[in-house]
């Protein structure tokens, strides 16, 4: 059943699903701009995350702006039975930003993936040795990238 959300709160939710104002209230000049009072604004965020529909409400860190300009996919073949364990190592990490599971394939067997930022040259690589010692794993591939060809969020509403 989809969610049937009314004009002010689909306002709400375009703004809110974009770069948030730089001030500091940026729930109120949301609320400004739509013509509702701030706590509405911070009442439907919260709803909608205690019912689940949103999962979390965040800010992204762009990184290549704040100085990690240097960063890795490293793709890693972790065994099941040891993903929780390696997944807190690798999440209490500054330089990872993404850390996920996902299925494996007979011509791609690597399973865990984490998203390394760097602040110089061969930094996301002391990383990853790092990370090996850490979880006597080496068996990772590291994918840099080549070319950023996109990079936005979802917009649900516009």
């Amino acid at each position: 059943m989809a969610i049937q959300f009314t004009q002010t709160e689909e306002k709400i939710l375009a703004l809110a699903g974009t770069d948030l104002p730089d001030c500091e209230q940026p729930f109120k000049a949301i609320a400004d701009e739509v013509g509702v009072d701030e706590q509405t604004v911070i009442d439907l965020l919260a709803d909608l995350k205690a019912r689940k529909i949103i999962r979390r409400f965040g800010a992204t860190l762009r990184h290549q702006k704040a100085g990690y300009g240097h960063n890795a996919m490293v793709a890693w073949r972790v065994p099941e039975e040891r993903s929780d364990e390696v997944g807190e190592i690798f999440s209490a990490r500054p330089e990872i930003s993404h850390c996920y599971i996902r299925r494996t394939y007979p011509e791609w067997t690597y399973n865990f993936y984490t998203m390394i930022h760097g602040e110089r040259p061969g930094h996301a690589l002391e990383v990853v040795a790092e990370l090996e010692k850490a979880i006597g794993i080496d068996d990772n591939c590291v994918l840099r990238s080549l070319k950023e060809l996109k990079k936005t969020s979802m917009v649900y509403f516009k």
